[in-house]
């Protein structure tokens, strides 16, 4: 089950029904999450027709015909349109997932559209991040070295680098902490999957030296071990990473230090 944040003392409510598109053969309902907070009025689902004959094959394709020709008050984030910036990360058909890379017609039935689960919410499809950043910043996600700095580069053999795959992909878009129940649980203090994932790549990257540094950091009740591998997150990750693996990498690390 998909748990949203939804504003306090307020219930999703119906929206507004749209009109369909004159003469149109080819048409598919969006049913998409609006809420405005400057209302004040409960959120709520509108629902729209597009035209599929005239629409691009994807979801995000889908929702910014909305606001370009139908409604121009729909609130949403979007960029590269190519699943690498993350930003269009939202609640499609009760998965999370990219809207640029979700297929219409992988879609039986009406399109519907929420906000990532469990967030808060900015406005209609935007969520809250704040939080989300500022875990993913307390991991260091940077190198950390003690040694000089070379004079050209710090050097990585092939196979080491081969070590970082499936990690460095990540795109940061919250499909995968969003999803997992122990991050709505404990989200205040657990990491969840997406930090833990980049902790993971750099603590087996060959060329940082604060390993023990960041194994400490994350030594805490919470921090790491409220992952109880639900599997959730490698579901969801729009990349096909697998973030419960990578947590479970980190407690090998911490028992095989004390061996």
């Amino acid at each position: 089950m998909v748990e949203f944040n939804l504003p306090k003392n307020s219930r999703i409510v119906a929206g507004k029904t749209w009109p369909k598109p004159e003469d149109a053969k080819n048409v598919k309902a969006f049913r998409i999450y609006r809420w405005d907070p400057d209302t004040g009025d409960n959120p709520r689902v509108d629902t729209y027709f597009i035209d599929r004959d005239k629409c691009g094959p994807m979801v995000l394709d889908g929702i910014i015909k909305i606001k370009n020709e139908i409604d121009p008050t729909l609130t949403f984030r979007r960029s590269c349109r190519e699943g690498i910036c993350g930003s269009c990360a939202m609640n499609i058909d009760g998965l999370n997932t990219l809207a640029c890379t979700k297929g219409i017609d992988e879609i039986s039935g009406d399109v519907k559209i929420y906000p990532l689960p469990h967030m808060p919410v900015i406005k209609d499809l935007i969520p809250d991040l704040t939080h989300f950043y500022a875990q993913h910043a307390a991991i260091q996600p940077w190198l950390e070295t003690k040694t000089a700095t070379p004079g050209t580069e710090w050097r990585q053999s092939i196979e080491d680098r081969k070590k970082l795959d499936g990690l460095y992909e990540c795109v940061m878009c919250a499909c995968c902490s969003t999803s997992c129940p122990s991050y709505w649980w404990n989200g205040d203090r657990y990491l969840g999957p997406a930090a833990l994932l980049h902790a993971y790549r750099w603590l087996i990257d060959s060329r940082d030296e604060a390993t023990g540094e960041r194994l400490d950091a994350l030594e805490d009740p919470f921090k790491l071990y409220r992952c109880h591998t639900i599997m959730n997150c490698a579901k969801a990750c729009p990349k096909g990473l697998n973030p419960a693996k990578a947590i479970a990498e980190v407690k090998k690390m911490m028992v095989e230090r004390t061996l």
